[in-house]
This record gives structure tokens, C-alpha cells and sequence, in this order.
């Protein structure tokens, strides 16, 4: 098979606008929104009118704040930078100095957009961005919605980016989305997670409802099980004191596990179109069940990591990490069983897992369908047969595997697994990007696809409340501890191994 033409369906640039990113001069903004964006200019997708306007603490001027962004490119850049694109990108980039919680800062953003637009014919459009800390989520959208600067006026578009976390529990959610939804409408915010920006991930919905031969075996009477795997080998690290009041569970299952859940579970939309997809997902994440503390508790597994020798590196135990509570009892690791309540996954168990310091790096979706008869294969052992898995691996590696049985070449019927493998790098040519490319350029365009919804967020914190209740009671007790370097506590092999299941091997 050849790599296929895309360039009949390239998308065309973005309209005009400004490109506000609040905590302008932090880590997110350097790492990840410039090589976004350049690569966005490089891929001709951004406006030719188009303005960036950093707001940060910081004192600095227009010039020092995009020779700072230049530097940014060059050290974090996916791809070798060419100096025009660059110097194009640039050519609009002005800078505000100001705390996010101070009235101020907005009269003197307001003065620098009105100035932009004029000199960049940006017809004000505007695009907020909050690389920020959640704590100044709230304080920004506040001030932005007071001072009328994200109000939607005279055909222009004003539209709020928000990174996660989005709250802390169900009721942190709640308020939060009150507070922003009474300043702005929900066709305004873009509540942004990267892992949607992967094309492994976006291509769930193409893989289910795009190909005939899955989506009538995507259900109860052909699918055993699912598992949900999102596995790091770093540490904590220097993240202690926001890791400890946080845990693996609240920074990734609402979120990016529940995101891939989403895709997995939900029902075909009417139309491939932003309401009906993120209809569709918000009711997958409202059908889990929600069980109460003890259930919770049976169908939770938390742990965390004790030190080992990793290589070269030597892993220090979680308690002994800097800001770390010498007794804290927060998770590196998380495990669940879900079920799901609806005609489609009656029965069929979910199972999701996260965690620092393990064995290997691993993003993956793996759907285990049920095994055929083995009647005819009787004088076959059983346990030496594959088991079918579909996985979709994000990464390290983007590809989608099938796994089956086949016969081995030979005079007797010998059976053995094979897998087959399709990587996107072999069929397709697509520049290093960062995964912010997509989510920004379908902001830029109005297209809320990709983008977390209220009413998902959520739903998503309602499924998984019970737990954190459940663990807060228990305290210390049933908090489980694995060797930095493994493949998780033996806790998380037990869950699955009392329904006769295992996981797939994480390296």
C-alpha cells in the first residue's frame, strides 16, 4: 500500500484574530504553544492577520518579550525552524505586565488589543489562552467577562482556552463551571486536553464508525473487556508539593482516561458534528455506574511507588520526594473497574490504570474480544492460544494492532498468536507536532469537537467521586506500595484476576 494524498483535504487557514496567552512567560507557553504555533504558521494554517499578546508578572518590553519566544522555538522546536516563518510569526507580538487578579492588567490589555487590532487588521477576534495555574482560572475568567473583553459584539468572536485540571471533585466542578458559565457562554470555552490533539486518539471515531466491519461487533456480545492503560516512567519529581495534593487519580482519570473511555464507549452521533459528538460522549460518561463507598473501595486499587534502582537511576521513595508529607497517603498509582449502564456495555467490565514510575511509557486502548469455541481445537491447549485484542496505542508509538490466531506453517495443526500492526508513520507524511496543532487551529475556527463539554466534566466527576470518598475514609488502610520500575502493586493484578482476566503487559 502507498502513503496516501491528503493534500485535496488540507484544511484552509484560520480566520483573522488575536492570540492572548495569560502566564505568557511559564513552561506551557515555551514548550508547547510556540512550537504549536509555529508549526501551525509552517502548515500555512494561521491567518496572515494574526497577532500574539502575552500577559505575565513580569516587567518586559515588545522586544524582549518576542526575542524570549524566538528562544523558545529554537529549544523546543519538533522541526528544523525556518527563520522567515519565524520572523512572520513574530512580526505581532506585543506583551502586557500585570497579575491575573488585578483590575489593572485589563485596562492595559484592553489599550494593547485595541492598538493590535488596528495595526494587525485583526477584526477582533480573540483567542484567550490560560497557561496559567487553576488557581488563576477563576480570578481571569472573572476579570475577562467584567470588563467585557471576551464579549461578543458587533460580529466578532471571543473565545477562552482552559487547560485542566477542571476542579478537584465533583462539587469544585460544579462551582466552576457556574462561575464561568456566568460569565460566559459555552460556545466560548474550550476546555482544552492534549491527549485529544493525538491522531491515534481522533482516529477512535474513525476506526468505530467510519469501517463496517467494527461497529457491529462493538458491544456486549462480542467484546469481553476493555483496558485503559496510560503508564509513565517518571517520577514525581520536582512536582511534589502540587503531586501530593493531588494523586494519580484526580490528574488523569477525569480527564484523559475518561476522554478515551468516551471514545470507546459512546453511542454514534448523528452527524460528525461538535453538539452530537459531545452529546454522545458526556451520556457514555453519565452511564457509568456509580457505586457506593464500599463497591468503590472492592473495584479501586491505590498505590504508591517505593524506591528502586531503575538503569542507571536510583528512585527515591514517594514519602521521601521534596514537599512531600512523610505520611502522605496520596497515590502515584490508580486502579478502577467500571461498568457501564446501558443496553450496549451491559456486563462488560472497564478496566483503567495510571501511574508514575513504572516500567515503561504506554498509552494504549485495548479491547479484548471473546474467545471462539474451542471445540474443534480441543486436543489444543487453550491457555497457549492468543487472546484478540484491538489496540490502539498513542504512545510511544501511534499505530492500531490486531491480534489473532493462526495456523503455524507445518504438517500438524499447530496453533499460534500473530499481530498485525498498522503504524501511521508507514502510510502517512506527517510532520513532528506537539498536540496542541489540532486543538488550537479548531479553536481558531470554531470547531468545539475535540473540547470537553459542562455537562462532560461533570459527569466524569460523579463517576469517580465515590472513590475519592471512599479512599479519604479509609485513610492509610488498603494503600498499596510497588517498586519503581514495575508494572504496578500485585492489588491491581488481583482486581482483574478475580474475574479471570489479566492486564496486558505494560513493558
Amino acid at each position: 500500500m502507498t502513503k496516501q494524498e491528503t493534500s485535496a483535504n488540507a484544511p484552509r487557514p484560520a480566520g483573522p484574530c488575536c492570540f492572548v496567552i495569560f502566564g505568557a512567560s511559564g513552561d506551557l507557553t515555551h514548550r508547547l504553544l510556540v512550537p504549536a504555533l509555529y508549526n501551525l504558521a509552517a502548515g500555512g494554517l494561521l491567518p496572515k492577520a494574526f497577532a500574539i499578546i502575552g500577559v505575565a508578572r513580569a516587567t518586559m518590553s515588545n522586544d524582549a518579550f518576542r526575542t524570549e519566544l524566538a528562544q523558545a522555538l529554537r529549544q523546543f522546536a519538533l522541526r528544523k525552524v525556518d527563520e522567515e516563518t519565524a520572523g512572520q510569526l513574530f512580526a505581532c507580538v506585543s506583551y502586557v505586565n500585570g497579575d491575573a487578579d488585578d483590575p489593572s492588567t485589563y485596562e492595559r490589555l484592553d489599550s494593547e488589543l485595541a492598538r493590535v487590532e488596528r495595526a494587525c487588521n485583526t477584526q477582533g477576534n480573540r483567542l484567550f489562552y490560560l497557561a496559567t495555574p487553576p488557581a488563576a482560572f477563576a480570578p481571569i475568567g472573572h476579570h475577562l467577562g467584567r470588563s467585557r473583553l471576551a464579549r461578543e459584539e458587533d460580529g466578532a468572536w471571543r473565545r477562552l482556552i482552559i487547560e485542566k485540571p477542571f476542579g478537584t471533585d465533583l462539587a469544585s466542578a460544579q462551582q466552576f463551571n457556574r462561575q464561568l458559565l456566568g460569565l460566559l457562554a459555552e460556545h466560548q470555552i474550550y476546555r482544552i486536553d492534549h491527549y485529544l490533539g493525538k491522531e491515534t486518539v481522533q482516529n477512535i471515531l474513525v476506526l468505530r464508525f467510519a469501517n463496517g466491519l467494527f461497529e457491529p461487533i462493538w458491544n456486549r456480545d462480542h467484546i469481553d473487556h476493555v483496558q485503559i492503560t496510560v503508564a509513565e516512567t517518571i517520577s514525581v519529581g520536582h512536582r511534589g508539593r502540587f503531586y501530593d495534593a493531588t494523586g494519580a487519580l484526580r490528574d488523569m482519570v477525569p480527564n484523559h482516561l475518561f476522554q478515551l473511555l468516551s471514545l470507546v464507549a459512546m453511542e454514534p452521533p448523528s452527524r460528525f458534528e461538535a453538539h452530537a459528538v459531545r452529546s454522545e460522549k458526556a451520556q457514555a460518561l453519565d452511564a457509568i455506574h456509580v457505586p457506593d463507598e464500599a463497591a468503590a473501595l472492592q473495584d479501586s486499587v491505590r498505590a504508591q511507588y517505593a524506591a528502586a534502582r531503575i538503569g542507571d537511576d536510583e528512585v527515591e521513595d514517594y514519602r521521601r520526594t521534596a514537599y512531600v508529607r512523610p505520611d502522605s497517603t496520596t497515590e502515584t498509582y490508580a486502579a478502577l473497574k467500571l461498568m457501564i449502564d446501558n443496553w450496549r456495555w451491559a456486563g462488560v467490565p472497564f478496566y483503567l490504570r495510571t501511574g508514575k514510575a513504572l516500567k515503561a511509557r504506554r498509552t494504549e486502548v485495548a479491547i479484548k474480544f471473546k474467545q471462539a469455541p474451542f471445540a474443534m481445537f480441543r486436543d489444543t491447549p487453550v491457555d497457549r492460544l492468543a487472546q484478540n485484542f484491538l489496540v490502539m496505542s498513542i504512545q510511544p508509538d501511534e499505530c492500531i494492532g490486531l491480534q489473532f490466531n493462526a495456523k503455524v506453517p507445518g504438517p500438524v495443526i499447530a496453533i499460534s498468536g500473530v499481530n498485525m500492526t498498522f503504524k501511521y508513520q508507514d502510510y502517512f507524511d506527517a510532520a513532528p507536532s506537539t498536540g496542541y496543532e489540532t486543538l488550537i487551529y479548531d479553536c481558531m475556527i470554531g470547531d468545539a469537537i475535540l473540547f470537553q463539554r459542562a455537562d462532560g466534566i461533570e459527569a466524569g466527576w460523579r463517576a469517580v467521586q465515590p472513590v475519592l470518598d471512599a479512599w479519604r475514609s479509609a485513610g492509610p488502610n488498603g494503600l498499596a506500595a510497588y517498586k519503581a520500575g514495575s508494572e504496578g502493586p500485585a492489588e491491581a493484578d488481583h482486581l482483574l484476576a478475580r474475574d479471570g482476566r489479566r492486564w496486558r503487559p505494560i513493558g
